[in-house]
Order: structure tokens, then C-alpha cells, then sequence
């Protein structure tokens, strides 16, 4: 039976990919966290493990680990100081890099960002120039390096490395359920036109488009991921509209305006993070990623925005 290893394995992605592997193929689970689960999930192993420190090997013995997957980070942004994200990504990565040395495992999945671009209004690959503009899109370029140098290290290695855009789905809190609710409340207030375009990733296509990376044969596979095609902002609320049969649409506010508004919020309430006015300022910014490896892969696009929303609709009503 397959071994996996996945180091933050608790978050959002890793908590889809655990149960994808153990339903799917049939693969013994281990994750190695610092957060506690929020549930455990049948046929996963929990270790308690902080990346930021060497990693003790002992805590797999006996284990032939078959792929290490490489999510923990601090990602969040705003939220953090900028030597955490130093502290933990950079730490983590060497951290997790000396443990498959130390363990003999030869496979490694990296999660990235599509930060490692910087600002990205017009169409952006993997071959864009790369000019992080924050902490955390600096850290994560920076490990992306760290990852290729264990890489080069031992010829029967394999590194895969993706750069994932906004992921949402089921159970996830983030800017795509805070849009859905806005709108069927009747409307969405942003800083921005409704051409401004935005590049999402359903959790269930990057968990596809991971175990596809997995099964290519070249040692280093490197790759964005977001849906096919980046739609327009006001495509995206009538796409919202059509699934859930509301009527939401978007409402221009001046930034300066809605800065202010989250900065009146946040000092009442420091700990919504969703209206932070940093926040504010980058949901008015685009973002046109195009995942050009895949599709230039012919891989399989299994959703487009619609049809995630119907499948996310299915799966899990409660959240809407």
C-alpha cells in the first residue's frame, strides 16, 4: 500500500487531498502538523509537528514513504508579521527537504502560490516573470528554489510544484462563499468594474491536477493552477445568479470609501480578517492566471465556474 506524508496536512487543501488519497487509492495517510485536525478523518494518521524545527525522522519509523506533500506555510495575508512568513516558509522547506534526505524518499509535491508573479493584471504562465511583491510570495519563490536544489541533489528524485490560485469549495470560508452570500443578499459592493477579471481554482481540479502531475514522467514538474478560462468579475456574479436562482449584482463604492469602512470595522473588530483593508484593496486588484502546462498537457479540466458551483451546491447546501 502507497505512503503519504503530507506536512500541513490539517488546512484546507491538505485535508481534501488526504481524503482523496485514502478514498480514491487506497493510500495510508500520515499528517504532520502543528494544528490539530478540525476532524479526523477515517484512515488518516495525526502527528504533531512544527516545520520551523528539524524534523525528527523517528516519528516515521518503519514508514516507506512514497510522497511527501509539502502545505505548510503561512499564507495568510494580511494576518501575519513579515518575519513569520520568513520563519516558517523558508524554515519549512529546508526542514521538509532534510527529512526526505533523511528518510530515503525521493517524491516530493510542493504547494506554492501564484504570488511568486507579483501583481498580475494581464494574462500570467509559468513562464511570466516572477516579482513577489509581499513576504509571502517572496518566501514561496524563495522555496521553490530550496525544493529544485534538493532536487538536483539525487538523479531518481521527482519534484512537483504547483502554484495554485484563490482555491474554494466545500467547507472553505473564503472569497468565493463571501460573494455567493453577498449576492443572493442582493448585492456585492467592490472598488472595481465588473470587467475586472479574477482567477479561482476549485478544490476538486487541483486535486485532480495534482495526482495527473504525479503520474508524468519528468522529474520536475512545474505548473499553475486556476481554472481554465479567468472570467470577467460580472460574468462570475451572473454565473452565481443562474445556479442559485438570485438577482445579486455589483455595486461600485470609491476605495477610499470602502478602506475606510474596514478600517472603521477593524477597529471594532480586529478579528475579521475578511474586511481587513488590506483585504479590501487586493479583492479590487485582478488576477489573470493561465494555467498554460496543463493546458498545453491536454489535461482534463473537469469544471468550469458554473459547474463547480453546481457540483460545491450538491455536495455541501449547508454552507450556502
Amino acid at each position: 500500500m502507497p505512503i503519504a506524508l503530507i506536512f500541513g496536512g490539517t488546512g484546507y487543501i491538505g485535508t481534501n487531498l488526504a481524503e482523496s488519497l485514502v478514498a480514491d487509492a487506497g493510500t495510508l495517510v500520515v499528517v504532520a502538523d502543528i494544528k490539530p485536525p478540525e476532524r479526523e478523518i477515517p484512515g488518516v494518521s495525526y502527528v504533531h509537528c512544527d516545520v520551523r524545527k528539524p524534523i525528527d525522522a523517528s516519528l516515521f519509523a518503519g514508514l516507506q514513504i512514497d510522497w511527501i506533500f509539502n502545505f505548510a506555510a503561512i499564507h495568510r495575508e494580511p494576518g501575519h508579521a513579515a518575519h513569520e512568513y520568513y520563519d516558517t516558509n523558508l524554515a519549512g522547506a529546508e526542514n521538509v527537504c532534510a527529512l526526505a534526505e533523511a528518510i530515503g524518499c525521493d517524491r516530493i509535491l510542493f504547494s506554492s502560490s501564484i504570488s511568486v508573479y507579483g501583481p498580475t493584471p494581464a494574462a500570467t504562465s509559468e513562464q511570466s516573470t516572477k516579482l513577489p511583491n509581499t513576504p509571502y510570495g517572496v518566501t514561496k519563490l524563495i522555496a521553490e528554489y530550496m525544493h529544485r536544489e534538493w532536487l538536483a541533489r539525487g538523479a531518481s528524485r521527482k519534484l512537483v510544484i504547483v502554484r495554485p490560485g484563490v482555491i474554494y469549495g466545500p467547507a472553505d470560508p473564503g472569497n468565493i462563499l463571501r460573494m455567493i452570500r453577498a449576492i443572493r443578499r442582493g448585492y456585492f459592493v467592490l472598488p472595481t468594474a465588473s470587467t475586472i477579471k479574477k482567477s479561482y481554482g476549485y478544490i476538486y481540479g487541483l486535486i485532480d491536477s495534482m495526482r495527473y502531475a504525479m503520474s508524468l514522467p519528468e522529474s520536475l514538474v512545474l505548473y499553475n493552477y486556476v481554472e481554465r478560462e479567468t472570467m470577467p468579475l460580472g460574468q462570475m456574479i451572473a454565473t452565481i445568479n443562474e445556479v442559485f436562482g438570485s438577482s445579486g449584482r455589483l455595486i461600485r463604492a470609491p476605495m477610499s470609501l470602502l478602506v475606510l469602512a474596514a478600517k472603521l470595522i477593524q477597529s471594532v473588530n480586529p478579528n475579521l480578517n475578511g474586511i481587513h483593508p488590506d483585504r479590501v484593496r487586493k479583492v479590487g486588484r485582478p488576477t489573470h492566471i493561465v494555467p498554460g502546462f496543463l493546458i498545453e498537457r491536454g489535461f482534463d479540466f473537469r469544471y468550469d465556474f458554473k459547474s463547480s458551483l453546481q457540483h460545491w451546491k450538491q455536495a455541501r447546501p449547508s454552507d450556502f
